[in-house]
């Protein structure tokens, strides 16, 4: 009977533990870029967003000393971006914290920290704080941060110590723009994208190990925009959102796929969203919103304009990059509504407003499960249903305090968010 029974209880162990293993998978996903893994600000965790009326419970909450660059979350770290004063000068300094406690790890200073001003905007009761606008990204041990003076650096995660750099400037004859770069590195397969080169190397990808050229490819202008990198209609590209407009190129070599063109003025910051095969894009200062189609014959692609919206007013997008589920966008839809600007639900093929609820001002949301997690831009966390018939609130905390132009990051049952003034880690574990 005894031997029976082993082999029986061998196996009930080996089912309890695959019982639990895909919870665990859901569970400790890190968030190692702007917006996510794969950049689409959505998360497949499972937590808990049915807070009580206290709020979720804070882990920590450290100085974040000006800036506008987004928590990055790997392998128990948290990273960021930040302006600290290092004898006497301004300086742009990556931060690595311990993603449980908020001690800070390591520091790495990657360049000048003075600044033109442009972020220093905000409600009259809620300006100042410009600092870096760009945020780390995480691989294999590597940290990429990009700088204003369009600089990559490869980091070591584990200590911060330099492992190589590229300045585009120099090395690729890059262009800067007015405001300077706020585009963050983007990290895919064994290839780190960016852009900011000169003629016939406006884009570049470089292997993420060595920092040597693997591929470049077109004559355009950067905006502050990070571009994206998708599979659409089987075809790994990535897309960059530069001042003629959307360029797509395969990730692989480089090779132009397709183009949309779509107007400049004064900035574009919003990265390009991917629905399916639609592409949407905005920008504000008046210029407005549109959306292509891409369809592909062989090898051929072609995008289709599907709208052009103009103006601030309906769906611009200044820095806010909403996100997109099941054909609608969610997000924070103003130009310069500091503290009022609204979030919106907006279908994605047609540009049509869904609903709209006011007061988020110039925040970013992300998406988890059927959720939206929203920080406005006075620090509040707010969790709506992501629905396109209603807007419905179901909780709300104030979080931190100054003005929150950045993306809460969500990694390990714990929700980061930041300020011009400091971060918090939030527990949604739901444990």
């Amino acid at each position: 009977m005894l031997s029976i029974l082993q082999p029986m209880r061998r196996v009930t162990l080996v089912l309890a533990v695959l019982a639990v293993l895909p919870l665990a998978a859901a569970y400790a996903a890190d968030w190692p870029q702007y917006r996510g893994a794969d950049q689409t600000g959505i998360s497949n965790e499972t937590v808990n967003l049915a807070w009580p009326a206290a709020g979720p419970k804070v882990l920590w909450k450290v100085p974040t000393q000006n800036g506008f660059s987004s928590f990055a979350v790997a392998g128990g770290k948290a990273y960021i971006q930040v302006n600290r004063e290092i004898g006497g000068e301004a300086r742009e300094i990556c931060v690595a914290l311990d993603a449980a406690t908020g001690k800070e790890l390591w520091f790495a200073d990657v360049g000048a920290g003075k600044y033109d001003s442009g972020g220093d905007t905000g409600a009259p009761d809620n300006k100042g704080g410009d600092g870096p606008r760009s945020t780390p990204t995480i691989s294999d041990g590597l940290v990429y941060v990009s700088t204003q003076d369009l600089v990559l650096h490869c980091l070591d995660a584990q200590t911060g110590k330099p492992v190589w750099t590229k300045d585009l400037v120099k090395e690729f004859a890059g262009r800067n723009i007015g405001w300077k770069s706020a585009a963050s590195p983007v990290i895919d397969g064994d290839l780190v994208f960016v852009a900011g080169g000169g003629p016939g190397q406006s884009m570049l990808a470089l292997k993420k190990k060595t920092g040597d050229l693997a591929w470049k490819s077109q004559d355009e202008t950067i905006t502050h925009a990070t571009p994206v990198v998708a599979t659409i209609l089987g075809e790994r590209q990535v897309v960059f959102f530069m001042k003629s407009g959307l360029v797509s190129l395969a990730a692989k070599d480089g090779k132009l796929l397709w183009k949309l063109p779509f107007d400049f003025k004064v900035s574009t910051a919003a990265s390009p969203v991917v629905s399916g095969d639609i592409v949407y894009c905005s920008a504000g200062y008046g210029v407005g919103s549109a959306a292509c189609k891409i369809a592909k014959d062989g090898d051929h692609f072609t995008a289709t304009q599907l709208y052009k919206i103009p103006g601030d007013k309906l769906i611009a997008n200044h820095w806010s990059t909403p996100c997109a589920k099941d054909g609608y966008l969610y997000g924070m839809f103003s130009f310069k509504k500091f503290g009022t600007g609204p979030m919106k639900c907006v279908e994605v093929a047609t540009g049509a407003i869904k609903w709209e609820q006011p007061n988020f001002g110039a925040g970013n949301a992300i998406l988890v499960g059927d959720k939206i997690v929203a920080l406005s831009d006075t620090g509040e966390v707010v969790i709506v249903e992501a629905k396109p018939d209603a807007y419905k609130e179901l909780a709300r905390f104030k979080a931190i305090t100054g003005k929150c132009w950045s993306t809460p990051a969500l990694s390990d049952g714990r929700l980061y968010v930041r300020s011009t003034k400091e971060g918090t880690c939030l527990d949604v574990s739901g444990k």
